[in-house]
């Protein structure tokens, strides 16, 4: 724990040179405080570790998801999101009700992310270390492709079911359109045929790698776990999945790949090349905002442009008129399922524009909200005013989150009903305001976008006025051509 005070203290000097906002200080503060009561300091030592080897080999990365919540993660060099950018809410990330280890994912660029990997073999030992594995089960299509080869139906016939069946039809089920594209429901082979696809499907059929989960203990892993060499020269795979692994509380770290960075990291290459400059991520977040660049955002000229290229995404970019970066992480959630159920985009858009007024039931509804002119768009904002306006604990507003996340599977989200209402009621709120708000957060459901990730997600730098343009292109697999514009400061 004193080392990864030491690490922090270094990393406040690196981060915040003009010095410590007092906020962000208490901050600090908290998290480490917890991490420490928590005793999880090994696991940002672990990856503040695999951090600074990609740093050494000039391997572009980026902390994502709710690390970013953390000022801790920001200092560590983890995370490249400036805290004050965003509204942290740390017990997003961590909280000590929910009682399990953070969950910290880290891309690293997709041409170079073996080189990480054989990293922490080499560290920690093919004993010790080993990527979790992904259980594929049996769906629909595969399980009538091998019910199908074992009973000798042709490949030609089994095609002709595959791509004939609709599974969207409700009217009738796909045993019926099977008998209606051929197969004899009275013959041994058909019912066979029925049964056994039945019996199969969401039954386990093979292993897989994981796409970057790596489990690594203190000791050797086959003394916990079944392990076995993968089919690539130089890995170990775990033959469990990533859910049986957390039951046992082994430390898991998620080292993930991201095209997109190669060419981020490639276009900062070519920047120091041509004008001397060294560029990071971090560096150019900090920058101040361009017109230029943010003109041709508003006219969805974004072809290329990671997550503000989506036909979605560009349909809406005329309509919400971003200026800033803030306005961009705004952008990326709110084209997302749940705040269009909620029914928060036409809200927001028009207090944006002007056309309906901005009003807070409280200041401290104010404080959470102000910064999306009074719709509630974020996870963390649900939370946050479960928090200061209902009287939750951090932990039971980010359990009230977890209902959020699977109250269609089980309705758990119900159980939150009372308590949410009757505390907003007894801190003054209006019934209507009350029930309103659980209604939105009803229609979230599922789908709400945590700040975080559209804020780590955003890998778009913004520049300073006056900036250049360099666009690169780079052939794909396919041979087509996929083009990024990386907004660079005054480069002359």
């Amino acid at each position: 724990m004193s080392y990864l005070r030491e690490l922090v203290e270094y990393g406040k000097q690196l981060r915040f040179p003009e010095g410590v906002p007092l906020h962000v200080e208490q901050t600090i503060e908290k998290e480490l405080t917890l991490i420490e009561k928590l005793h999880y300091p090994f696991f940002f030592l672990t990856i503040h570790d695999i951090v600074m080897f990609a740093k050494r080999q000039g391997i572009l990365y980026q902390g994502r998801g709710s690390a970013a919540n953390s000022v801790v993660c920001y200092c560590l060099e983890i995370t490249s999101v400036d805290p004050r950018q965003i509204s942290v809410l740390f017990e997003r990330f961590i909280s000590e009700e929910r009682n399990e280890p953070p969950d910290i994912d880290v891309d690293f660029e997709h041409e170079r992310r073996e080189e990480v990997i054989q990293y922490i073999y080499q560290k920690y030992g093919r004993e010790r270390a080993a990527l979790a594995a992904t259980v594929i089960s049996y769906r629909f299509k595969s399980a009538v492709r091998d019910v199908g080869k074992a009973l000798g139906v042709s490949e030609t016939q089994l095609d002709y079911f595959i791509k004939n069946i609709n599974r969207r039809d409700r009217s009738q089920g796909w045993q019926a359109q099977l008998v209606e594209l051929g197969l004899k429901p009275d013959s041994l082979k058909g019912q066979q045929f029925i049964e056994l696809v039945n019996d199969i499907t969401g039954f386990p059929r093979h292993l897989s790698q994981h796409v970057g989960g790596f489990v690594i203990a203190s000791g050797p892993l086959y003394e916990l776990v079944p392990v076995e060499n993968a089919a690539m020269a130089d890995r170990t795979v775990i033959q469990w999945d990533k859910d049986d692994l957390e039951s046992l509380g082994l430390l898991k770290v998620d080292v993930l790949a991201l095209g997109m960075l190669t060419a981020i990291r490639k276009c900062f290459q070519l920047v120091e090349k041509h004008y001397g400059r060294k560029l990071t991520i971090a560096d150019i977040t900090r920058l101040q905002d361009d017109p230029n660049v943010y003109g041709m955002i508003q006219r969805a000229d974004t072809v290329g442009v990671f997550q503000i290229e989506s036909r979605a995404q560009m349909s809406m970019l005329p309509r919400l008129k971003p200026t800033t970066y803030y306005d961009l992480v705004i952008q990326i959630a709110i084209v997302r399922p749940g705040p269009i159920q909620g029914d928060m985009v036409h809200p927001f858009l028009k207090r944006r524009n002007g056309e309906e007024a901005i009003s807070y039931p409280s200041e401290e509804v104010k404080s959470v909200l102000s910064r999306t002119l009074g719709v509630p768009i974020f996870q963390e904002q649900v939370i946050k005013l479960a928090m200061v306006a209902a009287g939750f604990t951090g932990g039971e507003a980010d359990q009230l989150r977890r209902a959020m996340a699977a109250w269609k599977k089980n309705g758990d989200l119900v159980k939150f009903r009372s308590k949410l209402i009757d505390g907003m009621q007894k801190n003054g709120y209006q019934a209507d305001f009350a029930e309103r708000l659980f209604e939105q957060i009803c229609g979230f459901g599922e789908y709400g976008f945590p700040e975080s990730h559209s804020a780590s997600s955003l890998c778009l730098p913004i520049a300073a006025p006056g900036s250049n343009i360099i666009t690169l292109k780079r052939s794909t697999l396919r041979c087509s051509i996929a083009c990024l514009w990386v907004f660079i400061a005054p480069l002359s």
